[in-house]
């Protein structure tokens, strides 16, 4: 059961060749439209000349009972506890076993240092703390290299390592919205990106031209190799999800360093019950305070006018956000009014809503294929507003070409206070 990403990795590290298990099916959710395909031959192995087929996660039970299922590994993230068994009871009650596959099993060792950067819950502030622990080594000569967690939605068979280190290779490998998030801040900052499917193959790749490795983590997942620092982010904006989300409670329990990020937008409360649960979970850990400030270049284009709010997809869906960068900056700048995207909303991007009725006016950048894209920019072009505040890390109109002006909220991790991460990085220089 999975969704693109770590159903994969535990495949490739644990059954792929293996006599002992046939693997009859994946079962896929949360992102749209990754069912229906193979798992292909090419990475499957020489137990499945034919790939293994991809089918949606509704149809587990039936997959079960037409293929005398023994087991069903659950192999996904970002999801509550409570949702993971009754996944389980699901799997129980039609005869098969439930298993999640930990770290001793599934994760690669490098010949590198390798430094995660993994989350309690999908939003939190990942990728900017990535991006400062790449500054840092960049600055101080060390050739560094970012591995980012899988997000391979298109032709499998040609995602099976993948660099990125321009535009143009965005273009070449048809990047989806999400994808682009990712790699073009580290783009940006000359920081070279690899991804894809098999991660022994990309890992192999990555170490050639690296002195030291940044698992750039997804979602709330654990790493996919054996780390030498453990960086962890928890977000007190959602209080007590850092013990109640799966796998986010295993980082929080694995982390050397937690941040506790959004202090400046967070109440004191709240950071008191984080505070709290990582001294029941991991006391030994140390803790950094961080923020993460937005900077905007038009600041006098907001003030007054009907702004529509796009933000960062998954932080929006299965993130379970309400807002995010964008939404804080139409409140800090003095917006007149929050136009509702809703009501215009067409194809997918209305299926989006309903499939998360916690949203409310503002827009996830959903853009996980070329259809997808146009029904998010006919949705943006329908709504009349004065301006769009784009909360999402990339230049959207890259691939988009909106009928109205976009301004560009950008954000970057900002510590406070000591410790920080020069004096827990300083060791690997």
């Amino acid at each position: 059961m999975g969704a693109a990403g770590r159903d994969f990795h535990v495949f490739n590290t644990y059954f792929r060749d293996n006599e002992l298990y046939e693997v009859v099916a994946f079962t896929a959710t949360q992102i749209p439209n990754i069912e229906g395909r193979k798992y292909p031959a090419i990475l499957a192995g020489k137990l499945y000349p034919e790939g293994i087929p991809i089918y949606t996660e509704d149809m587990l039970v039936d997959l079960i009972k037409e293929h005398n299922v023994q087991q069903v590994v659950f192999a996904y993230s970002d999801i509550s506890h409570e949702d993971v068994m009754h996944k389980a009871s699901t799997a129980l009650a039609a005869g098969a076993d439930f298993r999640l596959m930990g770290p001793k099993n599934t994760s690669i060792k490098s010949s590198k240092p390798v430094i995660s950067v993994c989350a309690t819950r999908t939003g939190v502030g990942k990728s900017q703390t990535t991006r400062a622990v790449c500054k840092y080594f960049k600055q101080n000569g060390k050739k560094v290299v970012a591995i980012r967690h899988p997000m391979p939605y298109g032709d499998l068979s040609k995602q099976v390592c993948q660099r990125f280190a321009t535009y143009e290779d965005l273009d070449l490998h048809q990047c989806t919205i999400e994808e682009r998030e990712e790699y073009e801040p580290h783009i940006d900052n000359g920081i070279v990106v690899y991804a894809g499917v098999d991660y022994e193959v990309i890992l192999r790749e990555a170490e050639k031209e690296a002195d030291v490795i940044i698992w750039d983590g997804g979602n709330n997942d654990f790493p996919f190799y054996h780390t030498d620092l453990s960086i962890v982010l928890a977000d007190p904006l959602r209080p007590g999800h850092e013990v109640l989300y799966h796998p986010g409670e295993t980082n929080l329990k694995m982390a050397d360093v937690i941040i506790i990020n959004k202090i400046d937008s967070a109440n004191p409360a709240d950071i008191n019950i984080v505070r709290q649960n990582i001294e029941k979970v991991n006391p030994t850990a140390q803790v950094i305070e961080a923020a993460s400030p937005i900077s905007v270049k038009q600041p006098d284009m907001i003030k007054g006018k009907r702004v529509l709010i796009i933000e960062d997809g998954p932080t929006l869906t299965h993130g379970g956000m309400g807002f995010g960068a964008a939404f804080v900056a139409a409140k800090k700048f003095g917006a007149a009014a929050i136009v509702d995207a809703k009501p215009y909303a067409v194809g997918s991007i209305k299926e989006t809503y309903e499939k998360y009725p916690h949203l409310d006016k503002i827009l996830p950048a959903m853009g996980y294929g070329k259809e997808q894209m146009k029904e998010l920019e006919e949705t943006i072009n329908r709504i009349d507003c004065d301006v769009v505040l784009s909360g999402t890390p990339i230049d959207i109109t890259r691939v988009i070409k909106p009928n109205k002006p976009i301004i560009r909220i950008k954000y970057e991790l900002q510590e406070i206070g000591q410790p920080d991460l020069k004096s827990v990085l300083a060791k690997f220089l």
